[in-house]
């Protein structure tokens, strides 16, 4: 089994950012990912319960792309301290994610973005990220191959981007990752605690790049295998680095 693409979101929701490697910390996740995030229609005291206690996070406080589908459009990459909103690999924007200035002007452009008028506040944590776990910290991994059994049960491509997993693994059976639940997996001499299956929704209809819906994939799921998960979350256990094509080997 080997690690053959890799994937952080400093933004939740909002980003997908391929990389050759990620930096993993203990009882977390990795480095900067979904430490950031837009939240809707909250007020200040609201807000800062939502930072201080990871506790009171509902998905309904933020700005995803199940309530803002328009925004799979856009991506943000996170460089050098420079946080950059592109369309189509075209810079729009690039702020300083730290000034209260800046996250201002970027709050408005999702706003405007999304052509709501709702009230959207950027927020930061770097100790709690925002993970679809809330409160719980986690990495997700994905096996292609699962997909793929998808894939011919249905007889439709599906772009395995549309699962936003952080880890893809090849030379697996399908669903084998499914038998892991409650095991401990290594990569690179990191343990991951693998916690349980990802249940799916809506986001993952949109095709890549675009707000166009073109499958129901939660529905076909359940019709074809009656559940809606794909792929498992890991809790790692150890810092380290993880690395495409590191070997993956299971802890019995």
């Amino acid at each position: 089994m080997l690690i053959e693409n890799l994937f952080f979101c400093p933004v939740k929701s909002i980003s997908f950012t391929e990389v050759k490697n990620l930096k993993i910390i203990e009882n977390q996740g990795i480095e900067n990912d979904r430490i950031f995030a837009f939240v809707q229609n909250q007020d200040q005291n609201k807000i800062e319960l939502l930072i201080n206690n990871p506790d009171t996070r509902k998905l309904n406080n933020f700005v995803t792309l199940k309530n803002s589908p328009e925004l799979n459009k856009y991506n943000f990459v996170f460089i050098n301290n420079k946080l950059i909103l592109r369309e189509n690999k075209k810079e729009i924007l690039s702020i300083n994610p730290y000034s209260t200035e800046q996250q201002i002007i970027i709050s408005k452009k999702i706003r405007n973005l999304i052509h709501k008028e709702k009230k959207i506040d950027f927020v930061i944590d770097k100790k709690n990220p925002f993970f679809d776990t809330m409160p719980n910290n986690s990495i997700s991994l994905i096996n292609k191959n699962s997909i793929n059994h998808f894939e011919n049960k249905i007889s439709t491509k599906i772009e395995f981007e549309r699962f936003r997993g952080n880890i893809y693994v090849n030379n697996l059976n399908p669903w084998e990752e499914r038998s892991w639940i409650g095991k401990t997996i290594k990569i690179n001499n990191i343990n991951f605690f693998v916690t349980s299956e990802i249940p799916r929704c809506s986001a993952m209809n949109l095709k890549p790049n675009s707000d166009n819906q073109t499958l129901n994939l939660p529905n076909m799921l359940k019709k074809t295998y009656n559940h809606i998960n794909m792929g498992v979350y890991l809790i790692p256990k150890n810092n380290g680095t993880i690395s495409i094509e590191n070997k993956i080997n299971i802890n019995e």
